[in-house]
Protein backbone atom coordinates (compact mmCIF):
# COMPACT_ATOMS: atom_id res chain seq x y z
CA UNK A 1 0.00 0.00 0.00
CA UNK A 2 1.70 3.57 -1.30
CA UNK A 3 -0.43 5.49 1.38
CA UNK A 4 -4.20 6.30 2.48
CA UNK A 5 -5.98 9.19 0.68
CA UNK A 6 -9.36 10.88 0.25
CA UNK A 7 -10.11 13.13 -2.36
CA UNK A 8 -9.84 17.29 -1.73
CA UNK A 9 -12.18 19.72 -2.79
CA UNK A 10 -11.44 22.78 -4.53
CA UNK A 11 -11.89 25.96 -4.21
CA UNK A 12 -15.28 26.24 -7.49
CA UNK A 13 -14.96 29.51 -9.31
CA UNK A 14 -17.15 30.55 -12.36
CA UNK A 15 -15.05 29.62 -15.67
CA UNK A 16 -12.62 29.58 -16.43
CA UNK A 17 -11.14 27.57 -13.70
CA UNK A 18 -8.47 29.18 -12.02
CA UNK A 19 -5.32 27.06 -12.16
CA UNK A 20 -2.23 26.86 -9.85
CA UNK A 21 1.05 28.90 -11.52
CA UNK A 22 4.08 27.96 -9.25
CA UNK A 23 7.84 28.39 -9.99
CA UNK A 24 10.80 26.56 -8.38
CA UNK A 25 13.42 28.97 -7.32
CA UNK A 26 16.68 27.42 -8.09
CA UNK A 27 19.67 27.81 -10.36
CA UNK A 28 21.19 26.05 -13.34
CA UNK A 29 23.50 24.39 -11.53
CA UNK A 30 21.68 22.95 -8.54
CA UNK A 31 19.21 20.54 -11.55
CA UNK A 32 19.84 16.97 -10.04
CA UNK A 33 20.37 15.56 -13.30
CA UNK A 34 23.95 17.53 -13.34
CA UNK A 35 24.67 16.49 -9.60
CA UNK A 36 27.31 14.30 -10.60
CA UNK A 37 29.63 17.22 -12.70
CA UNK A 38 28.95 20.09 -9.91
CA UNK A 39 29.11 19.17 -6.04
CA UNK A 40 27.35 21.14 -3.99
CA UNK A 41 30.39 22.35 -2.65
CA UNK A 42 30.97 24.16 -5.82
CA UNK A 43 27.67 26.12 -6.42
CA UNK A 44 29.52 29.83 -5.12
CA UNK A 45 32.15 29.11 -7.89
CA UNK A 46 29.60 29.25 -10.14
CA UNK A 47 28.07 32.25 -11.93
CA UNK A 48 24.52 32.70 -10.65
CA UNK A 49 21.93 33.36 -12.75
CA UNK A 50 18.46 32.65 -10.26
CA UNK A 51 18.36 36.47 -9.27
CA UNK A 52 17.82 38.37 -12.29
CA UNK A 53 16.00 35.38 -14.32
CA UNK A 54 13.47 34.59 -11.36
CA UNK A 55 13.25 39.06 -11.60
CA UNK A 56 11.96 38.63 -15.25
CA UNK A 57 9.65 35.77 -14.15
CA UNK A 58 8.28 38.35 -11.50
CA UNK A 59 8.09 41.51 -14.45
CA UNK A 60 6.05 39.39 -17.18
CA UNK A 61 3.84 38.32 -13.72
CA UNK A 62 3.29 41.64 -13.31
CA UNK A 63 2.42 42.47 -16.75
CA UNK A 64 -0.14 39.42 -17.26
CA UNK A 65 -1.62 40.95 -13.53
CA UNK A 66 -1.00 36.66 -12.43
CA UNK A 67 -0.36 35.95 -8.93
CA UNK A 68 1.47 32.11 -8.24
CA UNK A 69 3.40 30.13 -5.37
CA UNK A 70 7.60 30.61 -4.95
CA UNK A 71 9.20 27.07 -4.19
CA UNK A 72 12.26 28.94 -2.84
CA UNK A 73 15.17 27.13 -2.58
CA UNK A 74 16.83 27.67 0.90
CA UNK A 75 20.56 28.08 -0.80
CA UNK A 76 19.32 30.92 -2.92
CA UNK A 77 17.33 32.77 -0.05
CA UNK A 78 20.21 33.04 2.13
CA UNK A 79 22.63 34.16 -1.16
CA UNK A 80 19.41 36.64 -2.44
CA UNK A 81 17.88 37.79 0.39
CA UNK A 82 16.46 41.10 -1.42
CA UNK A 83 14.90 38.71 -4.01
CA UNK A 84 12.96 36.38 -1.37
CA UNK A 85 11.55 40.38 -0.38
CA UNK A 86 10.71 41.09 -3.61
CA UNK A 87 8.50 38.00 -4.02
CA UNK A 88 6.72 38.60 -1.18
CA UNK A 89 6.48 42.01 -1.90
CA UNK A 90 4.74 41.62 -5.41
CA UNK A 91 2.20 39.21 -3.45
CA UNK A 92 3.17 36.05 -4.25
CA UNK A 93 2.88 32.99 -2.35
CA UNK A 94 5.81 31.79 -0.99
CA UNK A 95 7.06 27.82 -0.51
CA UNK A 96 9.83 25.93 0.09
CA UNK A 97 11.87 24.08 -1.90
CA UNK A 98 14.54 22.92 0.72
CA UNK A 99 17.77 23.99 1.32
CA UNK A 100 20.27 21.83 -0.51
CA UNK A 101 18.27 20.68 -3.06
CA UNK A 102 19.03 17.46 -1.92
CA UNK A 103 16.76 14.20 -3.79
CA UNK A 104 14.84 12.97 -0.42
CA UNK A 105 15.25 9.68 -1.09
CA UNK A 106 19.15 10.00 -0.55
CA UNK A 107 18.29 11.34 2.71
CA UNK A 108 17.43 10.17 6.60
CA UNK A 109 14.65 11.51 8.52
CA UNK A 110 16.87 13.61 10.93
CA UNK A 111 18.97 15.04 8.16
CA UNK A 112 15.93 15.94 5.99
CA UNK A 113 13.93 17.61 9.04
CA UNK A 114 17.51 19.65 9.75
CA UNK A 115 17.76 20.73 5.85
CA UNK A 116 13.52 21.78 6.21
CA UNK A 117 14.36 23.73 9.31
CA UNK A 118 17.04 25.54 7.51
CA UNK A 119 15.03 26.60 4.48
CA UNK A 120 12.17 27.09 6.39
CA UNK A 121 13.63 29.71 8.82
CA UNK A 122 15.36 31.54 6.52
CA UNK A 123 12.76 32.32 3.96
CA UNK A 124 10.28 33.20 6.70
CA UNK A 125 12.45 35.76 8.81
CA UNK A 126 13.08 37.24 4.55
CA UNK A 127 9.47 37.44 3.63
CA UNK A 128 7.49 38.15 6.92
CA UNK A 129 5.43 35.06 6.26
CA UNK A 130 4.58 31.28 7.19
CA UNK A 131 6.05 28.84 4.90
CA UNK A 132 2.85 26.31 4.97
CA UNK A 133 4.05 23.97 1.87
CA UNK A 134 7.07 22.64 0.63
CA UNK A 135 7.65 20.55 -3.05
CA UNK A 136 11.14 18.05 -3.19
CA UNK A 137 13.62 18.79 -5.35
CA UNK A 138 13.10 16.66 -8.65
CA UNK A 139 10.01 15.82 -6.86
CA UNK A 140 11.91 13.20 -5.21
CA UNK A 141 9.02 11.71 -2.66
CA UNK A 142 8.54 8.36 -3.64
CA UNK A 143 7.42 5.18 -2.17
CA UNK A 144 10.61 4.59 -1.03
CA UNK A 145 10.58 7.95 1.00
CA UNK A 146 7.14 8.36 1.99
CA UNK A 147 8.30 8.85 5.63
CA UNK A 148 9.06 12.28 4.29
CA UNK A 149 5.26 13.41 4.54
CA UNK A 150 5.22 12.30 8.41
CA UNK A 151 8.32 14.96 8.67
CA UNK A 152 6.54 17.49 7.06
CA UNK A 153 3.22 16.77 9.21
CA UNK A 154 5.86 16.77 12.62
CA UNK A 155 7.13 20.10 11.61
CA UNK A 156 3.78 21.81 10.96
CA UNK A 157 3.22 21.67 7.21
CA UNK A 158 -0.13 22.33 5.54
CA UNK A 159 0.43 20.75 2.36
CA UNK A 160 3.16 19.12 0.08
CA UNK A 161 3.33 19.10 -3.31
CA UNK A 162 6.45 16.41 -4.00
CA UNK A 163 4.38 13.63 -5.93
CA UNK A 164 4.12 12.99 -9.61
CA UNK A 165 2.15 10.44 -10.84
CA UNK A 166 3.85 9.53 -13.48
CA UNK A 167 6.42 6.64 -14.62
CA UNK A 168 10.19 8.71 -14.73
CA UNK A 169 13.61 7.76 -13.92
CA UNK A 170 13.79 9.84 -11.11
CA UNK A 171 10.53 10.15 -9.34
CA UNK A 172 7.29 9.70 -9.48
CA UNK A 173 4.11 7.23 -7.71
CA UNK A 174 1.94 5.70 -11.09
CA UNK A 175 -0.71 4.93 -8.60
CA UNK A 176 -0.84 7.82 -6.83
CA UNK A 177 -4.33 9.74 -6.77
CA UNK A 178 -4.02 12.39 -9.96
CA UNK A 179 -5.79 15.01 -8.26
CA UNK A 180 -5.63 17.11 -5.00
CA UNK A 181 -6.18 14.72 -1.99
CA UNK A 182 -5.68 14.39 1.54
CA UNK A 183 -2.68 11.57 2.69
CA UNK A 184 -3.40 9.43 6.04
CA UNK A 185 -0.23 8.63 7.61
CA UNK A 186 0.94 7.63 10.82
CA UNK A 187 2.33 11.40 11.88
CA UNK A 188 -1.06 12.34 11.02
CA UNK A 189 -2.73 13.96 7.65
CA UNK A 190 -1.11 16.36 5.02
CA UNK A 191 -2.74 17.76 2.00
CA UNK A 192 -0.78 16.10 -1.29
CA UNK A 193 -1.16 18.43 -4.45
CA UNK A 194 0.39 16.36 -7.13
CA UNK A 195 2.08 17.63 -10.45
CA UNK A 196 -0.81 17.74 -13.15
CA UNK A 197 -1.64 15.10 -15.97
CA UNK A 198 -3.99 14.44 -18.05
CA UNK A 199 -5.32 11.64 -20.08
CA UNK A 200 -4.75 10.25 -23.67
CA UNK A 201 -6.33 6.60 -23.34
CA UNK A 202 -3.57 4.05 -21.10
CA UNK A 203 -1.07 7.27 -21.12
CA UNK A 204 -0.42 10.51 -18.99
CA UNK A 205 0.54 13.67 -20.17
CA UNK A 206 2.67 15.48 -17.47
CA UNK A 207 2.32 19.21 -16.99
CA UNK A 208 4.99 22.06 -16.63
CA UNK A 209 8.70 22.10 -16.66
CA UNK A 210 10.50 20.31 -19.00
CA UNK A 211 7.36 18.48 -20.52
CA UNK A 212 6.32 22.20 -21.36
CA UNK A 213 9.81 23.23 -23.24
CA UNK A 214 10.25 19.78 -25.05
CA UNK A 215 6.55 19.26 -26.25
CA UNK A 216 4.75 21.08 -28.55
CA UNK A 217 2.33 24.21 -27.04
CA UNK A 218 -0.85 22.51 -27.92
CA UNK A 219 -0.23 19.70 -26.29
CA UNK A 220 -0.23 21.30 -23.21
CA UNK A 221 -2.79 23.93 -23.89
CA UNK A 222 -4.66 20.66 -24.42
CA UNK A 223 -3.82 18.94 -21.11
CA UNK A 224 -5.09 21.79 -19.18
CA UNK A 225 -8.43 22.21 -20.95
CA UNK A 226 -8.59 18.65 -20.45
CA UNK A 227 -8.11 19.20 -16.60
CA UNK A 228 -10.10 22.33 -16.58
CA UNK A 229 -13.07 20.85 -19.08
CA UNK A 230 -13.40 17.70 -18.34
CA UNK A 231 -13.04 17.08 -14.63
CA UNK A 232 -13.55 20.02 -14.06
CA UNK A 233 -9.97 20.16 -12.26
CA UNK A 234 -7.75 23.04 -12.01
CA UNK A 235 -4.03 22.39 -13.28
CA UNK A 236 -0.88 22.59 -11.47
CA UNK A 237 1.77 23.78 -13.66
CA UNK A 238 5.61 24.59 -12.47
CA UNK A 239 8.30 26.04 -14.12
CA UNK A 240 12.24 26.96 -13.16
CA UNK A 241 13.73 30.53 -13.74
CA UNK A 242 16.75 28.90 -15.74
CA UNK A 243 13.95 27.86 -18.10
CA UNK A 244 13.87 30.93 -19.92
CA UNK A 245 17.29 31.79 -20.25
CA UNK A 246 19.15 30.18 -23.50
CA UNK A 247 22.17 31.94 -22.37
CA UNK A 248 23.21 30.09 -18.88
CA UNK A 249 26.54 28.20 -19.28
CA UNK A 250 26.64 24.49 -20.58
CA UNK A 251 27.82 21.96 -18.21
CA UNK A 252 29.73 19.11 -19.31
CA UNK A 253 26.52 16.52 -18.36
CA UNK A 254 25.62 12.97 -19.77
CA UNK A 255 23.92 13.66 -23.36
CA UNK A 256 20.62 13.11 -22.24
CA UNK A 257 20.61 15.23 -19.20
CA UNK A 258 21.95 17.86 -21.57
CA UNK A 259 19.00 17.09 -24.16
CA UNK A 260 16.56 17.47 -20.93
CA UNK A 261 17.87 20.90 -19.52
CA UNK A 262 18.83 22.54 -22.72
CA UNK A 263 16.36 21.66 -25.18
CA UNK A 264 14.11 24.60 -26.37
CA UNK A 265 15.14 26.94 -23.94
CA UNK A 266 15.01 30.05 -26.34
CA UNK A 267 11.22 29.20 -27.27
CA UNK A 268 9.80 29.14 -22.88
CA UNK A 269 9.71 32.80 -22.43
CA UNK A 270 7.35 33.36 -25.70
CA UNK A 271 5.09 29.74 -24.81
CA UNK A 272 5.17 31.14 -20.61
CA UNK A 273 3.77 34.45 -22.00
CA UNK A 274 0.92 32.46 -24.36
CA UNK A 275 0.17 30.63 -21.04
CA UNK A 276 -0.30 33.56 -18.98
CA UNK A 277 -3.17 35.20 -21.65
CA UNK A 278 -4.50 31.29 -22.43
CA UNK A 279 -5.69 30.34 -18.95
CA UNK A 280 -6.21 31.69 -15.50
CA UNK A 281 -4.03 31.53 -12.99
CA UNK A 282 -3.70 32.33 -9.30
CA UNK A 283 -1.33 30.54 -6.37
CA UNK A 284 -1.44 27.70 -4.37
CA UNK A 285 -3.33 29.05 -1.74
CA UNK A 286 -6.48 30.74 -3.96
CA UNK A 287 -6.89 27.23 -5.59
CA UNK A 288 -7.24 24.80 -3.17
CA UNK A 289 -8.83 25.40 0.40
CA UNK A 290 -5.98 24.04 2.04
CA UNK A 291 -6.48 25.84 5.65
CA UNK A 292 -10.25 24.18 5.56
CA UNK A 293 -10.20 20.66 4.80
CA UNK A 294 -11.59 18.74 7.70
CA UNK A 295 -10.66 14.97 8.67
CA UNK A 296 -11.61 12.59 6.03
CA UNK A 297 -14.81 9.87 6.29
CA UNK A 298 -14.45 7.62 4.52
CA UNK A 299 -10.53 6.80 3.54
CA UNK A 300 -10.06 5.49 0.21
CA UNK A 301 -7.50 2.21 -0.03
CA UNK A 302 -4.33 2.96 -2.66
CA UNK A 303 -2.90 0.23 -3.86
Amino acid sequence: MAYDAVDLPVARTQPPILNAMTIDVEDYFHVSAFANVVRPDTWDGHASRVEANTDRLLAMFAEARVRGTFFVLGWVAERYPGLVRRIAQAGHEIASHSYAHQLVYDLDAETFRADLRRARGLIEDLSGRPVRGFRAPSYSVTERSLWALDVLIEEGYTYDASVFPIHHDRYGIPSAPRHAHRVLRPAGSLIELPGSTAVIGPAKVPIGGGYFRLLPYSLTTWAIGQLNRADQRPAMFYLHPWEIDPDQPRLAASSVSRWRHYNNLAATEARLRRLLADFKWGPIEDVWPVGQVAAPQPVEQLA
